[in-house]
C-alpha cells in the first residue's frame, strides 16, 4: 500500500489528534492539531484548534 501524507486533510489530522489525546499522547496530539490548524484558512477556527490542543511542554507562568 502506498501512502502520501500530502493527501491528508485538516480533518484527518484532527481525528488523529483526538486519538492521540485519548491515548495519553498530548505532545503528538498538539503536533497533529498544529498541522490541522496550519491547513485551515479561517484564523478563528485555527485559533480554536490550537486552544484545544496546547503545547504540553510550554511554560505557563
Amino acid at each position: 500500500m502506498t501512502f502520501d501524507p500530502a493527501l491528508l486533510t485538516a480533518s484527518d489530522h484532527l481525528d488523529a489528534a483526538r486519538d492521540m489525546a485519548a491515548a495519553g499522547r498530548p505532545f503528538l496530539a498538539h503536533l497533529l492539531a498544529e498541522e490541522a490548524a496550519r491547513r485551515i484558512d479561517d484564523p478563528a477556527i485555527a485559533r480554536s484548534i490550537r486552544a484545544r490542543y496546547p503545547d504540553p511542554t510550554a511554560r505557563r507562568d
